[in-house]
């Protein structure tokens, strides 16, 4: 996407078997410039993000491990970060993690103390020669981006199917910052509704929801459209991607677009002297 970079998030492993991780990475493979693995979906056990992350890179690809603050105490995540080095996986997301569905938090960590551990890793002799992480913090658009976080290295923006509500945010919060805009694909109205009640002031359009009952290709079509209006933007340096199961129906959608738009390009450009 020339600079507009498009992180596709793969749903992650539920029982050992990496089969279905590695086709979604295969069918999103020509669009994606990289993926996000996240970590415990929503409060469920999956495989390791940073297993994944590495699968990623064994397939040619680039990945994200989203580790969550949720599920650790100190060491732990010291042993994610061993792990991580060992595998050669670089890049991390850091989020607090959904309420998990059973048992509790360890509450030792938090997404600020992870970015510490991980930032001293660069002074510590145990991790000499890995090079060091890159990490990446989310921001939700209803409050002021924290100081704190400006320490990161990227940020992704909350989910939302409002353009001029993520251009307010970035406007209101002049972060020097790569930021990537959650873009999640509305798979049916009921899922309108559970995304309503869990995450805090996003507005899905009526319209959209109706479309979506109507014909659930709609929610595949008006996502695409939403990546491809967020590049004309010139705001932000990409989207996190959220499939969910129409990965194939994405990837086939938006590799149409990507290619007329390139051949659109390529009709205005000046002829060589």
């Amino acid at each position: 996407m020339s600079g507009f970079r498009l992180i596709c998030e793969i749903e992650p492993p539920t029982r050992p078997d990496l089969r279905h991780a590695r086709h979604q990475i295969g069918v999103l493979a020509p669009v994606a410039d990289s993926f996000l693995i996240p970590d415990n979906h929503i409060g469920r056990a999956t495989v390791s993000s940073i297993a994944v992350a590495h699968e990623v890179a064994a397939m040619g690809g680039r990945s994200i491990a989203c580790v969550n603050s949720r599920d650790r105490n100190l060491l732990g995540f010291r042993r994610d970060l061993l792990t991580a080095a060992a595998y050669g996986v670089d890049q991390f997301l850091f989020v607090h993690g959904d309420k998990p569905t059973a048992g509790g938090r360890t509450s030792e960590l938090t997404v600020r103390t992870m970015m510490a551990e991980a930032r001293s890793t660069a002074e510590d002799p145990v991790f000499a020669g890995s090079g060091g992480f890159k990490i990446g913090v989310a921001a939700g658009l209803s409050r002021p981006f924290p100081a704190w976080k400006r320490s990161a290295d990227f940020v992704f923006a909350q989910v939302s199917y409002s353009i001029p509500t993520l251009l307010r945010w970035r406007e209101q919060n002049p972060i020097d910052l790569p930021v990537y805009v959650g873009v999640m694909v509305l798979a049916s109205a009921g899922m309108a509704k559970r995304l309503a009640s869990s995450i805090p002031d996003i507005e899905i359009p009526d319209e959209l929801v109706r479309r979506v009952e109507a014909d659930p290709a709609a929610g595949v079509d008006a996502a695409c459209e939403q990546v491809l209006a967020l590049r004309e933007t010139g705001a932000f340096a990409g989207v996190h991607l959220v499939p969910v199961s129409r990965f194939r129906q994405v990837a086939a959608k938006l590799e149409v677009a990507l290619r007329a738009r390139d051949e659109r390009c390529a009709t205005y450009l000046p002829e060589r002297a």
